[in-house]
């Protein structure tokens, strides 16, 4: 039998692939939030940033787009859309975000963390993850969006929770364009998950997949995930294309592992993701995306706050001002 490997997997929200094969593989426990530290002798120094970040939009022009999608709302076009910004500060030739993984894995353990590193590729991600873009055990595939952001439980509002059941009616649209007919369900409906720094609203959706359908088939009907673009999802990404200034690189696609043999994978939503890329002139950047889900409910003032919240802890242990 002809084997098909295991692959390390980085899309951009923009669709670019990197999949990267790997002739062996040893599976190494990490017991995430064990308080557990790394061994100093074999630990790689990150030297804390000075906190000069730059922004694709600031808060004025984060705000005007905010607005610009409560009035594309009202026109009718799109009933949600995700905006995001993503923050760049200069990163120097020395710096290896290995350094950088060991505090987000101390500082914010998450259930989707990774860190993929392919130099041939031009890929250099740390992330801390907490969303499920898709998991597959044989042919059952299970998504779990997040859609709802609050610092406490009891701030959350009645329009996450809306936001959240509409992108879950999105995503079981989604799976049932791979998934036998009957199979897909919604296990559990905004579930409230903490996480550091912040709750979460956690839903589940599964399905059954069809016979013969691959991994083609499943980006073709589920990418870029809805909770990071919005519904309907053609409008919405549209709305991005207009509205947005920077592309998202790995922000917001997907990132994780696929067991071709077994039939297994997990791929996280690529939030709470730091990258390392350079820009035209050579200069090398450390990015970081941020975001939230704008409905015609949405408060521009609060949206541009869950954006903050949302950056503030990884942000600081980048910068030092958070410790691990």
């Amino acid at each position: 039998m002809t084997r098909e490997g295991f692959w390390a997997v980085v899309a951009t929200f923009e669709g670019d692939v990197t999949a990267v094969r790997f002739e062996q593989v040893t599976p190494r426990a990490y017991a995430v939030g064990s308080g557990s530290r790394p061994d100093p002798a074999l630990a790689v120094a990150w030297q804390p940033l000075d906190r000069h970040w730059g922004s694709s939009l600031d808060r004025t022009a984060y705000l005007g787009a905010v607005h610009q999608v409560r009035e594309r709302i009202a026109a009718g076009t799109v009933y949600q859309v995700n905006v995001c910004r993503v923050l760049s500060h200069e990163l120097s030739e020395h710096a290896d975000l290995d350094g950088l993984d060991a505090l987000v894995r101390q500082g914010n353990p998450a259930p989707h963390g990774a860190r993929i590193r392919c130099d041939a590729a031009g890929v250099d991600v740390v992330s801390a993850s907490p969303e499920l873009f898709l998991s597959r055990r044989g042919r059952r595939l299970v998504t779990r969006p997040i859609k709802g952001t609050a610092a406490t439980a009891e701030q959350m509002l009645p329009k996450d929770h809306a936001e959240n059941v509409m992108i879950v009616d999105l995503m079981r649209n989604d799976l049932s364009g791979v998934c036998d007919p009957g199979t897909v369900s919604v296990d559990e409906l905004c579930a409230v998950e903490s996480h550091p720094g912040l709750v979460h609203l956690v839903s589940t959706v599964s399905g059954r997949l069809r016979h013969g359908v691959g991994w083609r088939q499943v980006f073709a009907a589920a990418y870029p995930p809805g909770s990071v673009s919005g519904a309907p999802k053609s409008s919405a990404l549209e709305a991005i294309r207009d509205l947005e200034t920077a592309p998202r690189g790995p922000y917001c696609g997907a990132l994780g592992w696929v067991d071709a043999d077994a039939r297994e994978a997990d791929l996280a939503v690529g939030i709470r993701t730091f990258w390392a890329e350079r820009d035209d002139a050579g200069q090398r950047w450390l990015r970081f995306g941020t975001g939230a889900g704008i409905t015609w409910h949405s408060d521009p003032e609060g949206e541009w706050a869950e954006t903050e919240l949302k950056a503030a802890r990884l942000i600081g242990l980048a910068a030092g001002t958070v410790t691990p």
